[in-house]
């Protein structure tokens, strides 16, 4: 478990604002970014996102659906996409990036809490509860 690990699933679990994602998001230099997305895209993989998690990621992201990793993230097979959306370079395009992959593990890591550790797991991120303000 890394600092990055603990931010990222605070955020995907609501337990830390996004400003403050965004915020340290935007305070990694362009390699620890794309290596940030890269490790989101694996872990909504690992979370069991689908295609059908598209839409309300969208809206939970904040995001026009005419924005870039909007428009990716509705087309078919959500594996290939999410690897799209992790590669997008602009500045710009990273950020909402990040945004609609930390909804998108929000919302296939609910699934998984409800279907399969409801009754409890071994998952160290499941057992976060705290907001560490820095």
């Amino acid at each position: 478990m890394t600092g990055r690990d603990v931010i990222l699933n605070e955020l995907a679990q609501g337990l830390r604002p996004m400003s403050q994602g965004i915020e340290w998001f935007d305070g990694l230099s362009p390699e620890e970014q794309s290596e940030t997305l890269r490790f989101l895209h694996h872990h909504c993989l690992q979370a069991r996102a689908v295609t059908e998690d598209g839409p309300e990621s969208i809206r939970r992201a904040g995001l026009r659906p005419t924005h870039t990793p909007a428009v990716l993230i509705t087309r078919d097979r959500i594996d290939q996409q999410l690897g799209k959306i992790a590669g997008l370079t602009p500045l710009d395009e990273r950020r909402k990036a990040f945004r609609l992959l930390i909804a998108v593990l929000a919302i296939a890591d609910e699934r998984r809490r409800e279907r399969f550790c409801s009754d409890g797991c071994g998952h160290w991120w499941h057992r976060l509860s705290v907001v560490d303000p820095t």
